[in-house]
């Protein structure tokens, strides 16, 4: 409902863009452009994809294939849903009022799904609970970035939070179900060790 909100707004110029226009223009360029820049570049396709096909890939070979695939299927569907929103929305950029196709961010939503998605995949197989937060870092570094070089509006970043939320809550929920089902093979094999060397025996007697 919060997503259907803001895209009401920015599609009819409504009061809420008065907040968001006036913050983005009060930090706009307060950091030195060369180290924005470098946040904002997390949330490029070269740079945020092959983190989400390496743990896609360790994840298959761990037996863990369905929830790999949900995690590439949410990327995909990233561009899907970003590119019709640009064109029907057409809101022009803090620095560029010429230009339009600024909500949602797209840099925002792939490294969103692509850090916190690879995050999703590996953290059942650490000890320690590092990968989250640091998903969560990384997408948020370059959520900052973004705003603070005047690349995209407050709104436009928030409204690719907002957007991809489901698609990781897909993902969360497939990473649990295999890992669920992992366990549950380790489980059977613990309880009877034995079972082919048994059924062998039998055969031979």
């Amino acid at each position: 409902m919060l997503f259907a909100l803001i895209t009401w707004q920015v599609l009819a110029s409504g009061p809420l863009l008065v907040p968001d226009e006036d913050f983005s223009r009060a930090v706009v360029r307060t950091v030195p452009d060369s180290a924005t820049e470098r946040l904002s570049d997390l949330g490029n396709i070269p740079v945020a994809l092959p983190v989400l096909v390496l743990a896609m890939a360790y994840a298959a070979w761990r037996g863990r294939r369905r929830a790999a695939l949900t995690a590439g299927l949410a990327m995909i569907a990233v561009p899907a849903l970003i590119v019709p929103l640009k064109e029907w929305t057409a809101r022009p950029g803090p620095l560029e009022p010429w230009a339009a196709g600024y909500f949602p961010s797209g840099h925002t939503a792939t490294s969103l799904v692509a850090y916190v998605g690879a995050a999703l995949l590996i953290a059942p197989y650490t000890r320690r609970r590092w990968p989250m937060p640091l998903a969560l870092a990384l997408a948020a570094l370059t959520a900052v970035g973004l705003v603070l070089r005047g690349f995209h509006w407050p709104l436009d970043v928030v409204a690719s939070v907002l957007m991809c939320t489901p698609l990781l809550l897909v993902v969360r929920r497939a990473a649990r179900t295999g890992g669920r089902r992992e366990t549950d093979r380790e489980a059977d094999r613990d309880n009877h060790p034995d079972a082919d060397g048994e059924t062998g025996r039998v055969t031979a007697e």
